[in-house]
């Protein structure tokens, strides 16, 4: 079951050309929605403004080679290792669910583009990590909301309470256990249900990649940089319109004078 490559198993009246021209118009919903994300939200005028106060602010000049390190710390604790998490179960099941959905969609163009067709199913490696992939966001994500959510873990919110911000996770979700079930009745040679459930599969991954406007995908390409410009203040010590520390007396006012009597 985990070995075949279940898009290639779909029936001959679905073309590899439709298989592939879906995932190309998946690719281009991500790409606008997060531009329009962008122009919409003003993200990227506020970052290039701030990053222009933080360049005036700024109390020493970060080398090239600084920031080349910095840029590579950010790369390898905060996105690799999901540094900015706190607590160790949040950050292994952010893990678990960002290096199963980065699986989950490589492994899914890679059996689409190159291996479409029965006749060339393609090695069974990249099937079997199509399914770890999805495992993976089942594990990370399904534990994640159950479990970790702050309005569930602290809030004490229901389980099945949704909002607007829940949507990435809930179609991320959707999308990987619809995928699996479907892939296990093909195996299976349930061809009615399989059909069900590959239609079910359609449209979750379609409400995954077409509500990047409304969801929190386009976040995943924000964090990296705001974690990488918060480590090029720390090093450069620009302070924004935070005070003064208190081992350093400010330059007026600091010293109190005791009232006198007139």
């Amino acid at each position: 079951m985990f070995v075949h490559n279940p898009f290639a198993a779909l029936p001959a009246s679905i073309p590899p050309i439709a298989k592939q021209t879906y995932v190309a118009v998946m690719f281009l919903l991500v790409v606008c929605g997060t531009l329009f994300d962008l122009a919409h939200k003003g993200s990227a005028s506020y970052f290039f403004r701030h990053r222009r106060a933080v360049s005036f602010g700024a109390r020493r000049r970060v080398s090239t080679g600084e920031a080349t390190a910095l840029a590579v710390e950010t790369l390898v604790v905060s996105v690799l290792g999901a540094g900015e998490f706190c607590g160790m179960w949040r950050r292994i099941t952010h893990i678990l669910t960002m290096y199963g959905f980065v699986l989950y969609v490589l492994t899914t163009a890679i059996m689409v583009f190159a291996y479409p067709t029965a006749a060339a199913p393609g090695p069974a490696v990249v099937a079997e990590l199509w399914y770890l992939g999805a495992l993976l966001v089942c594990i990370g994500g399904y534990w994640f909301w159950f479990l970790q959510r702050v309005d569930v873990a602290a809030e004490g919110q229901s389980r099945f309470r949704l909002v607007r911000a829940d949507l990435f996770v809930v179609s991320l979700l959707a999308s990987a256990t619809f995928a699996l079930i479907w892939a296990g009745l093909q195996g299976a040679g349930s061809d009615v249900w399989a059909n069900v459930f590959f239609g079910l599969y359609l449209l979750a991954s379609t409400a995954l990649f077409a509500s990047v406007p409304w969801s929190k995908f386009a976040h995943m390409f924000y964090k990296p940089a705001a974690a990488f410009q918060r480590r090029i203040e720390q090093a450069n010590g620009f302070r924004g319109n935070l005070p003064a520390p208190a081992d350093r007396p400010a330059t007026f006012g600091s010293a109190r004078r005791q009232p006198q009597n007139y």
